[in-house]
């Protein structure tokens, strides 16, 4: 099953190890058209067994344990999609498992430019909120609207002026959001697809580390290793003084800059627009 070119660097095979563990702990003999080994009760292995992966995507036990153990063994694109196929996985797990196992470069990260001409790019979207990211999921710049209706990142300290931060820790976004988990879920995702591409990105790792250890929830859904691209969504905002205000999210990157993130919160609703609006004309506080 060597393909004879080099394989991934050993934090790439650390990935993917934990990815493949994770992928089959999900899975049940009988979704894969297996009879059980004994009752699922008394199975000691949550998910399929490595004999099952293995056999079904034919490769052999060994490899294949080796594989999950993130020895450095190199596999063939097809062997990777049967691994693939036999695991249930859906597109963005496909891709991100070929990527794990070498078959695309690492994206590179470009110095990001002047952030002015970002700050005029969100407030040019304006009454609309909206924020930057770098790569590392740091708020870059945002504008009023943002700051009115979700947060000022200003009033957390800078090395927790960070999207994951935020969702993960801030009790009053929190409070705010009654679609919460789904939100939280979703940009975790994002961050877990943003470590397999640079997994040696000293600032993802102490990201990682700090929200896995003061975050529970974070803890408990990054070992699920869940791997999904953004997806176009609704979210409420439950604002005290306006009331609940539905927002479409979109987001795009900057072509000469496609590491950062552009995320725009668009009024889903008329009465959505109005409450925003009204939330835009009332006098400052603080």
């Amino acid at each position: 099953m060597v393909s004879g070119r080099s394989g991934p660097g050993s934090a790439r095979r650390s990935q993917l190890a934990e990815f493949l563990r994770a992928q089959r702990a999900q899975l049940q003999p009988a979704d894969v058209g297996l009879l059980p080994y004994g009752e699922p009760a008394r199975r000691r292995t949550p998910g399929l067994r490595r004999e099952e992966v293995a056999e079904l995507s034919g490769v052999g036990l060994t490899w294949y344990t080796w594989l999950e153990q993130g020895r450095d063994v190199a596999a063939s694109r097809q062997v990777i999609d049967a691994l693939a196929r036999t695991l249930r996985l859906n597109a963005d797990q496909h891709r991100h498992l070929r990527f794990l196992a070498g078959f695309s470069e690492p994206e590179e990260l470009p110095a990001h430019g002047d952030s002015a001409r970002m700050q005029r790019l969100v407030d040019a979207v304006l009454p609309n909120p909206a924020s930057v990211y770098d790569g590392g999921f740091d708020y870059l710049v945002w504008n009023s609207a943002y700051v009115r209706l979700r947060h000022d990142p200003l009033d957390t300290p800078v090395e927790r002026r960070n999207l994951l931060w935020m969702m993960f820790t801030d009790n009053d976004n929190r409070a705010r959001m009654p679609g919460w988990e789904g939100a939280a879920r979703a940009v975790l995702s994002q961050l877990r697809a943003a470590m397999g591409r640079r997994p040696e990105d000293p600032r993802l790792t102490e990201l990682v580390a700090g929200l896995r250890t003061e975050s529970p929830e974070f803890r408990s859904w990054w070992a699920e290793y869940p791997v999904r691209r953004f997806r176009p969504a609704t979210i409420s905002i439950a604002h005290p003084g306006v009331g609940p205000i539905e927002l479409e999210l979109f987001q795009s990157r900057p072509v000469d800059d496609p590491e950062l993130l552009l995320v725009v919160q668009i009024p889903a609703t008329e009465t959505a627009a109005a409450r925003l609006a009204e939330l835009m004309r009332a006098p400052e506080t603080g």
